[in-house]
């Protein structure tokens, strides 16, 4: 992780103290935090390392988020659905 410190008077242990600050009030890892010091205050600018996430759809009337489970019969329930969407005849405004 980058710490970047604009300004000075920020020694490592402080600099640990605002990574764990951070990290413990938001439940997540920090990618990178930018330290802007102006007098007696701190800005902190800080991104998050991303979290991975599974899609999830509503598929004849099941949630999933893939059909890797799913027996034949309902993978050809799911084959053979109507698809709706915006296609012909719809104008977007």
């Amino acid at each position: 992780m980058e710490v970047i410190v604009k300004g000075h008077g920020v020694d490592d242990r402080e600099k640990r103290a605002y990574v764990e600050y951070l990290e413990s009030k938001y439940d997540r890892k920090l990618a990178s935090l930018e330290i802007n010091l102006d007098g007696d205050y701190a800005d902190l600018n800080y991104q998050f390392q991303p979290e991975p996430f599974e899609r999830i759809r509503r598929i004849t009337g099941y949630l999933t988020g893939n059909l890797n489970t799913w027996n034949n019969a309902k993978r050809a329930e799911e084959t053979d659905r109507v698809k709706h969407g915006m296609g012909q005849g719809f104008e977007m405004i």
